[in-house]
């Protein structure tokens, strides 16, 4: 346990070592880009291990959505790091005359703190602290609780790689959160709930901390199926989603709204490929995750009970290995609560609405809070991509699903109730810098026009240039 003078010392012990100028060599970051990269890999086995105690996660989808993105991502930022870092210069413009040019600075913002998830520990932990290194700061990684095995390991692989005046990782519970937040940090990045937020936000604005959110957003993420939609490679996309750490991912499909003309084809199909992908009882197969607590698991058995008699699959587990099946809820009302927060679980309602009312589904969504992703399957590529560039939201997909993430060179975060900022890649580098613009002034052939008098018979000439200088 932490004490606050312990944290505070690793704090000041980290404003220390930044103030030595160290990490402003972007060779140096590189170097320790290299030895994060090196120490996932030999740690592979480790953080595998711990994923399956705490969330039963297999090892192919542990390596696919934790431990294998970081290491692309760190291979990314590694090759671009020292384009992104490169001063830019600017024309400085006729007003700024005789200084010709300007340049911008990429600065990093010192020691920054890192609040990490349950349900992605090892990728958004080391995901976000790879961001940092690259900014050019030190970094104190604040862990859950929930996913202690991930912690364990992760506490280990952190001391083992970098030295604590640099990187530092913080075991505990809110109560330690809560002593972080409390010290002065320079940037905060914080991935969680948006109630959890709103008090990271509130205690950094004590210091007026820049802050970083990534969240899953209020109301859940839409995805929307429309009557043209491709039926099978609809449900076949969907279903592997859901059964993905058991529903407990940020930017999964929280409910569905499916055409009326095609819904009963439609659930066939999803209820199908859940069978297909993991058995008739998918709480008894070893791949399938189980739920990080048993409070969550209990969640689950409430609100399954609350909507039985709506239950077109699933709605069974096993309480002694937390594991519950992927639970369609069919028909749900559009203003049903289930619908109106973020369930982060394998429970899928599912919506249905007469395709030729499709805007009215879609005011719906507008109306709540923006979520974090959304997903629409139709054949009618134009419609879509006009609701892609309408509706507010994270990011997502057309006739796909939260493969958007995987792309290179592309910003990943929501807005408002899902997030503010943005990371990955050179997105990553941009949040954990601060651009500061610097002009060189001239010491001849300075104009008077920017100083008094403005009056006079100075007034006529100074005002035609400044207008003559404004085009």
């Amino acid at each position: 346990m932490y004490t606050e003078q312990e944290i505070h010392n690793i704090v000041e012990k980290q404003r220390a070592f930044f103030r030595t100028g160290k990490t402003l060599d972007v060779s140096w970051r590189i170097e320790q880009l290299k030895k994060l990269k090196a120490a996932v890999l030999a740690h592979e086995e480790e953080f595998e291990a711990a994923l399956q105690e705490d969330l039963g996660r297999s090892k192919v989808e542990a390596y696919l959505c934790d431990v294998g993105p970081i290491i692309v991502e760190i291979n990314e930022t590694i090759k671009g790091l020292r384009r992104w870092a490169r001063p830019e210069t600017h024309y400085s413009g006729l007003m700024c005359f005789p200084s010709i040019f300007t340049k911008v600075y990429k600065m990093p913002y010192g020691v920054t703190l890192i609040i990490s998830p349950f349900n992605f520990p090892i990728l958004l932990s080391l995901g976000v602290l790879l961001a940092s290194i690259a900014g050019g700061n030190t970094a104190v990684i604040k862990t859950s609780s929930k996913s202690a095995a991930c912690t364990k390991a992760l506490k280990k692989f952190i001391a083992e790689t970098f030295d604590e005046e640099y990187i530092a990782l913080i075991d505990g519970g809110h109560d330690i959160a809560d002593l972080c937040l409390a010290e002065r940090f320079d940037k905060i990045f914080y991935t969680g709930s948006p109630n959890v937020a709103k008090h990271v936000m509130a205690e950094a604005s004590k210091n007026l901390t820049p802050v970083a959110l990534e969240l899953g957003g209020e109301t859940g993420n839409w995805c929307l199926v429309r009557a043209d939609a491709d039926i099978k490679d609809a449900a076949r996309k969907i279903a592997f989603f859901k059964l993905c750490n058991a529903g407990q991912i940020c930017i999964n499909i929280n409910q569905i709204a499916v055409a009326e003309e095609i819904a009963e084809e439609f659930l066939s199909a999803l209820k199908a490929e859940f069978i297909r992908q993991v058995g008739e009882q998918p709480e008894k197969n070893e791949e399938y995750p189980k739920l990080i607590t048993a409070s969550v698991y209990e969640k689950c058995e409430k609100l399954s009970d609350q909507y039985q008699d709506r239950i077109y699959f699933g709605g069974t587990g096993v309480k002694e290995t937390q594991k519950f099946s992927p639970t369609i809820l069919y028909p749900i009302d559009k203003n049903d609560d289930i619908v109106q927060h973020e369930l982060f679980c394998p429970i899928l309602p599912v919506v249905p609405f007469k395709d030729s009312q499709v805007d009215e589904i879609l005011d719906v969504m507008a109306q709540r809070e923006h979520p974090l992703a959304l997903y629409i399957f139709t054949n009618n590529k134009k419609w879509a991509n006009r609701v892609m560039q309408t509706q507010q939201y994270g990011g997502g997909c057309i006739n796909e699903v939260c493969v958007h993430m995987m792309v290179k060179g592309v910003p990943f975060n929501g807005t408002g109730h899902s997030g503010m900022g943005a990371y990955h890649g050179e997105w990553g580098f941009r949040e954990f810098t601060h651009p500061q613009t610097v002009l060189t002034g001239k010491t001849h052939l300075n104009l008077p026009l920017r100083e008094h008098p403005y009056g006079g018979k100075n007034e006529k000439t100074k005002m035609k240039l400044l207008k003559m200088f404004e085009k």
